[in-house]
C-alpha cells in the first residue's frame, strides 16, 4: 500500500519561495505518476501540477505555470514542489497524490485518476 506524507507547508510571505515535499513509502516513485492538488476554504480540490512516472512529462495549471516546479528525487523516493513568487491566492491545503504508471505514461489532472492521497499540508501566504 502506497503511503504519502507531505511536509514543508507553513506561513510564507507574498513573493517569497517555499518547497513542499511528498515522501513516498510502500511504492517506488519511478513507477508512479504523481500530482499536487490544493483546496482553499469553500472551494473544490483543484489540480496544481503533475508529473508522469518517468519524470519526463509534467503539466501545470495556468495559475502556477512559471512559478511552480515539480521534480522527482528517486533516490529519496520524494516528490518536490518548488514554489516561487507565491501569491495570496496560493493559500490552501496542498495534497500529494499518486497513481500506478499508466500504459501511456501520461500526466492526468483529474482527482478520480489518482489512487493514493496524502493528508495534506497547509500553505498560508501572508502579505
Amino acid at each position: 500500500q502506497v503511503q504519502l506524507v507531505e511536509s514543508g507547508g507553513g506561513l510564507v510571505q507574498v513573493g517569497a519561495s517555499s518547497t513542499l515535499s511528498c515522501a513516498v513509502s510502500g511504492g517506488t516513485l519511478s513507477s508512479l505518476g504523481m500530482g499536487w492538488f490544493r483546496q482553499a476554504p469553500g472551494n473544490q480540490r483543484e489540480f496544481v501540477a503533475g508529473i508522469n512516472a518517468d519524470g519526463d512529462r509534467s503539466y501545470y495549471t495556468h495559475t502556477v505555470k512559471g512559478r511552480f516546479f515539480l521534480s522527482k528525487d528517486n533516490a529519496k523516493n520524494t516528490l518536490l514542489l518548488r514554489m516561487i513568487t507565491v501569491k495570496s491566492e496560493d493559500t490552501a491545503v496542498y495534497y500529494c497524490a499518486a497513481r500506478p504508471r499508466s500504459p501511456s505514461n501520461s500526466v492526468t489532472i483529474e482527482t478520480s485518476t489518482y489512487d493514493y492521497w496524502g493528508q495534506g499540508t497547509q500553505v498560508t501566504v501572508s502579505s
